[in-house]
């Protein structure tokens, strides 16, 4: 048995690529069908994994073709199919991608669980996420027991890092470190007007850490007037359609977006149009979102300061450099879970053989039985059949090892005594 590990992140692509990747919750189960429809001659477990930091596919096959040749076979289909997702070459998918198998796909899956692989290390949002992505694949009918096992054993691993270890006490979010970066620019939000496009996970983290702040108002725009709503109420804020983003766009001091559009909701004009209207007032903006909610032509501007999600995670990378103790017990709490998943793989991999060894053994014993059988209703002795049916079954037993001892030579030959010696002979002196 076997897994593959394909993927991007912010390791390995710019985030302009990275948008081009990005799978929302909502069309998570369909991208999984559409996958394993892709790869359907194997019939593969498939399970996708899509953030603002990464997109993952994983990919487990059953035990009846799970060899590293049939694996590896699957990993072109897999490149296709990411790469006509993104809308991109599969050469330019392999130069920003990682593939990876078996316990080292185990390793990138123990890793990004534990918040290790992280922009932010130690950041909780990616377990959550990674718990939705298994939970749209079980709904979707594709996930079996390898990628079951693969994933729990994930989040247990997660949990010890977690417990044990330093990592997520003092972890930075890309929340408290927007907040910060308000800060540095207006020193104190009491007199400032936040704007929050968007109301996901990532946009109520950030709005709990600006409220704290009590800055003069908020206001949410969202597509789902419904979702919207119910962030304004918690936070006291104002409700905003999201038709009026450009016509309000000057009355906000702070713009934090993160939505799941595929194209930019805040463009250059509207954002010059604001400007002249604020009248050199500066304009924090950060865009949260990938792919991007605001043009990139944006930071350009004059009293316009634009930062992504990739600038949030360079604010903080010092305060995960302090915290390489905590990592190297986190890495060797995962390598740990590696060691026994990988026995688990071998283990499940030796499932074929063994089933096959059950039926040969349960042909044997039948065969001898029924010729047992044959004996006994003929009047012949009872003992005698008896001595004739173990007589058979040990011969049956004994015949492939003593053909290999008495045709092999050499190397081959001490091979097979050793074999045999371990197999029948583990009492003998």
């Amino acid at each position: 048995m076997s897994i593959l590990a394909l993927g991007l992140n912010h390791g390995s692509a710019p985030l302009d690529l990275r948008g081009r990747f990005a799978i929302p919750l909502e069309a998570l189960g369909r991208s999984v069908q559409g996958l394993r429809n892709h790869l359907s001659r194997a019939q593969p477990e498939v399970a996708i994994l899509s953030t603002c930091n990464r997109t993952e596919l994983y990919v487990g096959l059953p035990s009846a073709s799970a060899c590293p040749r049939h694996a590896m076979e699957l990993a072109e289909p897999a490149i296709e199919w990411l790469a006509a997702h993104g809308s991109t070459s599969a050469a330019s998918l392999r130069e920003h991608s990682y593939l990876l198998q078996g316990p080292e796909a185990a390793r990138h899956a123990f890793r990004v669980a534990s918040g290790l692989d992280s922009m932010v290390l130690g950041e909780p949002q990616i377990l959550g996420q990674m718990k939705a992505a298994v939970r749209e694949a079980d709904s979707a009918g594709a996930l079996g027991v390898t990628l079951h096992q693969l994933f729990q054993r994930s989040f247990a691993v997660a949990k010890e890092v977690r417990s044990n270890t330093e990592i997520g006490a003092h972890a930075v979010s890309m929340a408290a470190a927007a907040v910060r970066l308000a800060l540095q620019l207006f020193e104190a939000l009491h007199d400032t007007r936040v704007l929050f496009v968007g109301a996901g996970e990532m946009i109520e983290l950030v709005a709990t850490h600006v409220a704290a702040q009590k800055p003069r108002s908020i206001t949410v725009a969202n597509r789902s007037r419904e979702r919207g709503q119910v962030l304004c109420e918690r936070l006291g804020a104002e409700s905003m359609p999201l038709a009026d983003l450009g016509r309000r766009l000057h009355e906000f001091d702070v713009v934090i977006s993160c939505t799941a559009s595929s194209l930019p909701l805040i463009g250059l004009g509207a954002v010059e149009r604001a400007l002249k209207s604020r009248k050199r007032r500066p304009l924090l903006m950060l865009d949260l979102a990938v792919p991007r909610d605001i043009e990139p032509e944006v930071a350009a501007l004059d009293d316009v300061y634009l930062y992504t999600v990739d600038d949030l995670a360079q604010l903080v990378q010092g305060n995960g450099q302090r915290r390489q103790a905590a990592v190297q017990q986190a890495e060797a709490i995962v390598d740990q879970g590696v060691s026994s998943f990988a026995q688990w793989l071998e283990q499940r991999a030796s499932v074929p053989l063994i089933q096959a060894l059950q039926r040969r053994t349960e042909d044997w014993r039948q065969t001898e039985l029924a010729k047992a059988r044959r004996a006994l209703a003929k009047g012949q002795d009872v003992e005698a059949v008896m001595d004739a049916l173990s007589g058979a079954l040990t011969r049956k037993m004994l015949h492939g090892a003593l053909s290999e001892l008495h045709s092999s030579a050499g190397e081959a030959h001490r091979h097979w005594a050793d074999s045999v010696q371990r197999l029948f002979l583990r009492d003998a002196g």
